[in-house]
């Protein structure tokens, strides 16, 4: 493997990227103090090498349709590595973890248009699986935090305004819209890679730049859709993830976004159902972190119980895009939830 070399400017592109997704080189040059040209080499690098990517992700209305579960599943300990391979070619795996032997073998977070979709992945394509021995699936009832608000923390607030002022917010599913077949194509060609240009994707559809930019503005106004940028470990310089499950009282679930989700590392947080009904995914920096994590956890929210930490050991696929084993993209195989 080569070696990596990520430069504070790297660092900076990535969470300028975070906040602004598909923002054209020449609003982010000046921020950034280099010229659009040295940004779009940069970030050709860094996607070259698998070491960042943006990509179309379900926006914040999916909660109201759309279902989403994570699946804890056990098989025999020769046929992990095969298992996750093949649970990672399904379109309905967003997310497969290899984790520490436990309780589980994988961890798999599915995302699908509807309950009905959940129920057939689960049962007729994943517990059909040769290697697969035992599942536990639970659903999320309320996702406070996820990938996508996740930032890196390279650049300091003066920097963070400016994008503010100068991008645009995020929708929040206030408009009713019914995705049609060339919207399908959009998300297709965004979920492989955010960034694709108005022209290529006009050209993809068969429309005219306006039309695609009329209809992605409609796509994420409606919170269909959003746009997150990933990285590898080599970037985040966080490569332990740790998923705590655990009870808590139930008047306290809705607090969970302003408490656990408040720490710096906090990847994911859901409220889910089943007897440990708070699922918290985590970066740290190192297996020695997971200890001091879990007492912030608790100190933030007395009444939670930890019941079960999940180490990871290896993401294979991360909301589509298939990693290896230094946490590089390497491949592509897009998920479709809507």
């Amino acid at each position: 493997m080569d070696s990596v070399i990520v430069s504070e400017l790297d660092l900076d592109l990535v969470h300028a990227l975070q906040v602004r997704p598909r923002a054209p080189w020449t609003d982010l040059a000046p921020l950034l103090g280099v010229t659009p040209v040295t940004l779009a080499r940069r970030w050709e690098r860094l996607t070259a090498q698998g070491l960042a990517w943006v990509s179309a992700v379900p926006g914040p209305s999916f909660s109201y349709g759309g279902c989403t579960a994570f699946v804890f599943v056990r098989c025999a300990p020769a046929a992990r590595q095969r298992l996750a391979g093949q649970v990672a070619r399904l379109r309905e795996a967003a997310t497969v973890e290899l984790v520490a032997a436990g309780a589980a073998d994988l961890l798999v977070d599915v995302l699908t248009p509807d309950l009905a979709g959940m129920h057939r992945f689960v049962s007729e394509d994943l517990a059909t699986l040769p290697d697969v021995l035992d599942m536990e699936c639970v659903f999320a009832t309320s996702l406070y935090t996820e990938g996508s608000r996740w930032r890196l923390g390279s650049l300091d607030a003066s920097q963070l305004s400016v994008l503010g002022r100068t991008g645009t917010a995020d929708g929040t599913g206030g408009a009713v819209f019914d995705p049609g077949p060339l919207d399908h194509v959009l998300l297709d060609a965004l979920v492989r890679d955010g960034r694709t240009r108005l022209a290529e994707l006009a050209a993809l559809t068969g429309s005219s730049a306006a039309t695609v930019r009329r209809r992605l503005g409609r796509l994420t106004a409606s919170g269909i859709v959003a746009f997150r940028c990933d990285m590898a470990p080599a970037v985040s310089g966080l490569p332990v993830s740790v998923t705590f499950r655990g009870r808590a009282a139930a008047n306290d679930v809705n607090r969970l976004h302003r408490t656990l989700a408040t720490l710096p590392e906090c990847r994911l947080l859901a409220a889910v159902t089943g007897s440990a009904n708070v699922l918290a995914t985590y970066w740290l920096r190192d297996v020695g972190s997971v200890q001091q994590r879990e007492t912030a956890v608790c100190a933030q929210l007395p009444s939670l119980e930890v019941t079960d930490r999940v180490v990871g050991m290896h993401t294979v696929k991360r909301m589509g895009h298939l990693l290896d084993g230094e946490g590089r993209r390497v491949e592509i195989c897009p998920i479709r939830p809507w």
